[in-house]
């Protein structure tokens, strides 16, 4: 998106400054980017050019939507291949994670105030309306499937990280006001594990669950982005990342996949209600490591896919008719698409697709969607109001000292 620096060291500006640039990238169109640009510069009303972003931080949400969607792709396909399976299991325990926590620390200057809510009203609500719409209607007429509601309070396949986003997004002032505010997050999520009758409106299971990661983010400053891309934590990453291989190996014939998913209470996976709090204990540790070492192993510099980091949200949302149109067709079914090349052909595909997906080109013609304005729904902000009267006097007195002066 922006022609960012080449790493996490901290430029002239101040942290919060840095962060303040990233929250309205993260709300504002262009998929959580500020500009509408994608290279470039952004001129602002004051002539001023914005500040350049961190090429870090678009690097780690470019590819983190690619194991997204990569990882997406493999549902058809894992229950043939017990490799396929480790390998999908290890991908779900941190791609999400590490997508959450990127987007907390981009949320830590929201305030609620009346700008802030506007952009994230055009940047998460309104989408999520969009494609809570779209997902259902395309599996109507693709699949065949006249009887498929369409529920706004129930979010479809890939939508609920919206909505969820949208209500962690609303209380970070909160999050900022609470004196231990990660310890009081896991205590929520560990409520949640063991309270079936939270129940699937709004995915709030997932959202109290995956609750920590986004508050974890809000916590975080660049230092500790710096830390874990030492050299010493990209060694040590290599074995981590072997260990929870082989791991996954072991667990797909002993664990139930599904804690993974963090939509479900402890019961409703049949287990004893303590097991709800050990598993979110141990999965939210697993998850930050594994988080920790994908982190140390993304590149600080200016990438060819660093501009990408500006079009995630348009990926993400778009990937998935191409994965439920492939699913709902039967594409899946075909005998070779089960065997080794077949599933690396698959995996490779869905990674151009959803490449694609993030460029400029595509973000014009999904604006409208995902990056939609809507000024003409909005009050004008007084303090803007206000700003743009003194400018108008000022300019109105320095005409007047001209022709004076002339």
């Amino acid at each position: 998106m922006f022609h960012a620096v080449s790493s996490l060291v901290p430029s002239p500006r101040s942290p919060q400054n840095q962060n303040d640039q990233h929250d309205q990238s993260r709300d504002r169109p262009s998929a959580g980017t500020s500009a509408r640009t994608s290279g470039e510069p952004d001129r602002r009303s004051s002539g001023q050019p914005a500040k350049q972003r961190d090429a870090f931080f678009d690097n780690a949400k470019y590819l983190a939507i690619v194991l997204v969607a990569v990882a997406h792709s493999w549902e058809p396909l894992k229950g043939d291949s017990r490799v396929l399976q480790a390998a999908y299991l290890l991908v779900y325990a941190f791609h999400m994670p590490a997508f959450i926590v990127v987007s907390g620390f981009f949320s830590r200057s929201f305030d609620a105030s009346p700008s802030r809510l506007k952009r994230l009203i055009t940047g998460v609500a309104v989408p999520y309306v969009v494609f809570e719409t779209a997902y259902p209607l395309f599996k109507r007429y693709v699949d065949h499937s006249p009887q498929q509601e369409i529920s706004l309070l129930d979010p479809y396949y890939l939508t609920w990280f919206l909505c969820a986003l949208f209500i962690w997004r609303l209380t970070t002032p909160i999050w900022k006001t609470v004196r231990h505010p990660l310890p009081v997050a896991l205590g929520i999520a560990m409520l949640a594990s063991v309270t079936p009758d939270v129940g699937d409106d709004l995915d709030l299971q997932r959202v109290l669950q995956f609750l920590p990661f986004f508050v974890l983010g809000l916590c975080l400053k660049a230092e500790h982005f710096r830390l874990v891309r030492r050299r010493s934590v990209r060694i040590a990453a290599v074995p981590v990342f072997a260990g929870a291989l082989v791991f996954a190996w072991w667990a797909v014939t002993h664990m139930n996949t599904a804690w993974l998913y963090h939509r479900a209470s402890a019961q409703e996976l049949a287990a004893p209600w303590w097991a709800g709090p050990v598993m979110q204990l141990a999965l939210f540790g697993c998850s930050l490591v594994l988080t920790a070492c994908f982190f140390s192993w993304v590149p600080g510099r200016t990438m060819w896919f660093t501009t990408l980091g500006a079009g995630t949200l348009c990926g993400y949302l778009l990937h998935g008719f191409l994965i439920k149109g492939a699913d709902y067709r039967g594409w899946f079914d075909h005998a070779w698409l089960h065997r080794p090349l077949g599933e690396i052909a698959v995996s490779v595909t869905v990674a151009v697709a959803v490449t694609l997906l993030c460029t400029r080109p595509v973000r014009r013609v999904f604006r409208f969607a995902t990056e939609p304005t809507m000024d003409w729904a909005f009050k004008r902000d007084p303090a803007e109001l206000a700003r743009e009267r003194e400018k108008q006097q000022e300019r109105e007195k320095r005409q007047e000292r001209e022709k004076a002066d002339a």
